[in-house]
C-alpha cells in the first residue's frame, strides 16, 4: 500500500501536492502546571547526517521509536486537478453553503478592547493529527498529547494549526470523522476548562473551490456555542475560517491559509487593519501554510508571501505559527519570529537540507509580563522533554529562502 497522492492546481501555476497522513490503500479521488523552562532537553544522539552548517559532531535528534513516519514517494503518479481551479475566500467558493453553516455567527466590534499588561499566560500549538484518509480515530501519540496538556501541562489555551480530520477526497464519512476529533480532542479539552481556537487546514477545508462542501462542513463544526471558544472576539465575520481576538491580554490572528501562494490582497489587507488595531504586546498570528520551506517534499507548498511577511514586521507581531510542514523549526527572518510545527498525527518529515526526521512535538509557549519566555516542542511519547535546539540545523535554505533558527537570530 502506498500513500495517495493529490495534487490540484493554484494561481500562477503553482501546484500543490498533498500525501495524505499515513498509508492507504489507492482510491478513485475527486480532483483534484510547572513552568516550562524547567523542561530537561531532548539530547539522546542518533545516526542522522548533521544538519546543515553544523559541526560534524553536532548532537542529533532524540530518535523515537514509536513515531510514524510517512517517505515521499518521488516517482509516484500523480493526480492533476483541473486548470480551472482557483482558491481563496470561501465567500466567493460557495455562499450558500457557508452562509447556511454559518448562521449565527454575527460580526464583532472592529476595534480590539485590549487588557492592560502585564500579559502573563501559557499557550499550547498542536498540528497535523490526522491520519490516513477518512480516519475516524486517533493514534497513541494523539491521545497522550491531549492528555498531557489537560492533565500536567494546563495551558490557558491551546491553538491547533489545521488538519484535525483527514479529508480532501470524496465519498469519506465526514461526519464521523469530525465526531472522532472532538470525542478525542474537543470534548476533553472542554472538560478540563481549557479553550481551544482552531484555523483550517488543507485537508479540514481546502480553499480550493473544489472543496467548497468540506469547508461548509468545517464551519459547521466550528460555529455550535458549545465549540466556540470562550475568547473576546475582535472580528469574528468569518469564524472559524479567519478571524481574531484577545486573550488575557494578548492578540491572536487566524489566518485562511490552506492554498499555496500569498494570501488574497483583501485578507492581506484584513490582517494588516487587525494587526494595526491592537496596541497589545504580544500578537500572534497562526495559519496552516508557512511562509517558507522547512521540510522535504514540501518545498513549494508555501504562501512565499513578501508582503504579509512586511505586514507582520511593521505591525510587530510576536510570532507566525504554522503547520502543514510537519516538521518543527523555530526559525526567524530580519526579526519576526516563524515557527514550523511538527505533527502529532502520521507523517513526520525530513527538515531541508538534512536527513534528520522531525520528531512529533507539541510547543508550549510560556509569555510572562508582556514577553516570550519559554517557546519550545515537547517531544512525544510523554511530552515532558524539550527538543534542544542544537540538535536543529542552524539555518534552512532553499533557493533564495533562508530562515535561522531563532536563538541565533536573537531571540
Amino acid at each position: 500500500m502506498r500513500a495517495p497522492l493529490i495534487t490540484v492546481v493554484g494561481p500562477a501555476s503553482l501546484a500543490l501536492t498533498l500525501l495524505a497522513c499515513g498509508p492507504v490503500p489507492d482510491v478513485a479521488i475527486d480532483v483534484d502546571a510547572a513552568p516550562l523552562d524547567a523542561v530537561a532537553p531532548v539530547d539522546a544522539p542518533v545516526d542522522a547526517v548533521a544538519p546543515i552548517d553544523a559541526p560534524a559532531d553536532a548532537p542529533r535528534f532524540d530518535a523515537l521509536a514509536d513515531a510514524p513516519r510517512v517517505d515521499a514517494l518521488a516517482d509516484a503518479p500523480r493526480v492533476d486537478a483541473p486548470t480551472d481551479v482557483t482558491p481563496r475566500d470561501v465567500a466567493a467558493d460557495a455562499p450558500a453553503l457557508i452562509d447556511a453553516a454559518r448562521a449565527d455567527v454575527t460580526a464583532d466590534a472592529p476595534t480590539p478592547v485590549d487588557a492592560p499588561v502585564p500579559v502573563s499566560l501559557r499557550i499550547v500549538v498542536i498540528s497535523d493529527l490526522n491520519d490516513s484518509y477518512g480516519a475516524t480515530t486517533y493514534s497513541s501519540t494523539v491521545r497522550a498529547a491531549v492528555t498531557a496538556i489537560t492533565d500536567r501541562v494546563r495551558p490557558d489555551l491551546v491553538l491547533v494549526t489545521g488538519d484535525m480530520v483527514a479529508g480532501q477526497m470524496a465519498g469519506l464519512d465526514y461526519a464521523a470523522m469530525w465526531a472522532g476529533w472532538h470525542r478525542t480532542v474537543t470534548d476533553p479539552l472542554r472538560a478540563a476548562g481549557i479553550p481551544m481556537a482552531v484555523t483550517p487546514g488543507n485537508h479540514d477545508a481546502s480553499g480550493y473551490t473544489q472543496y467548497a462542501a468540506e469547508r461548509a462542513v468545517f464551519v459547521s463544526q466550528w460555529t455550535p456555542p458549545s465549540r466556540v471558544p470562550a475568547v473576546t472576539f475582535v472580528d469574528r465575520s468569518r469564524y472559524p475560517l479567519r478571524y481574531s481576538f484577545t486573550y488575557r491580554g494578548a492578540f491572536f490572528v487566524s489566518l485562511d491559509a490552506t492554498t499555496v501562494g500569498p494570501l488574497s490582497a483583501e485578507q492581506r489587507a484584513w490582517v494588516d487593519a487587525q494587526l494595526a488595531a491592537s496596541t497589545a504586546p504580544i500578537k500572534i498570528a497562526y495559519g496552516h501554510l508557512s511562509l517558507h520551506p522547512v521540510t522535504v517534499g514540501r518545498e513549494t507548498e508555501v504562501l512565499a508571501d513578501a508582503e504579509l511577511e512586511a505586514i507582520f514586521r511593521r505591525r510587530g507581531l510576536t510570532a507566525y505559527i504554522s503547520g502543514h510542514q510537519h516538521g518543527y523549526y523555530p526559525g526567524a527572518r530580519n526579526g519576526l519570529r516563524l515557527v514550523s510545527m511538527a505533527c502529532l498525527g502520521a507523517g513526520s518529515r525530513t527538515l531541508v537540507g538534512t536527513s534528520v526526521t522531525s520528531p512529533l512535538s507539541m510547543l508550549a509557549v510560556e509569555v510572562r509580563d508582556g514577553r516570550v519566555t519559554s517557546l519550545e516542542a515537547l517531544a512525544a511519547p510523554g511530552f515532558t522533554r524539550a527538543i534542544d535546539r542544537a540538535t536543529l540545523p542552524a539555518e534552512l535554505r532553499y533557493g533564495a529562502q533562508r530562515v535561522t533558527r531563532d536563538d541565533l537570530a536573537g531571540f
